[in-house]
């Protein structure tokens, strides 16, 4: 009995946290993603429309075109590659969102035979 009641008290719990989701104020806007590679932290800035994310970073510009499945998630395909790795999609997802930033994953849009899918997470914070 005392078992039960524990396992009932514990999903009544954790079945009143949700995760707040509200995606859409971040469709569009100015943001700013900082990342690590080889120990050296970097930060990137860019601009979303609901058509176009364009990435600033070290003075240069790239485009990538956007295609929406819904209001948290879109396919990122860059418009401009200049190597094959550049040429895949890449699918975002908004995991979860506070008043400025929201937490996100992505990974490629078609997995590579014979190689493990990587996904990869961030938070980009809106400064506009």
């Amino acid at each position: 009995m005392r078992f039960f009641l524990s396992l009932l008290s514990l999903v009544l719990l954790s079945s009143c946290y949700s995760i707040e989701r509200d995606c859409t104020d971040f469709k569009t806007g100015t943001f700013e993603f900082t990342y690590t590679i080889d120990s050296i932290e970097q930060t990137s800035r860019f601009k979303r429309t609901e058509n176009f994310n364009i990435d600033y970073h070290e003075e240069k510009a790239d485009s990538s075109s956007i295609r929406w499945i819904n209001d948290c998630e879109f396919i990122l395909k860059k418009l401009n590659p200049t190597t094959n790795s550049e040429k895949e999609a890449i699918h975002m997802k908004i995991l979860s969102t506070s008043e400025d930033s929201y937490t996100f994953e992505y990974k490629l849009t078609v997995k590579r035979p014979n190689r493990p899918s990587r996904v990869e997470k961030g938070t980009a914070t809106k400064i506009e």
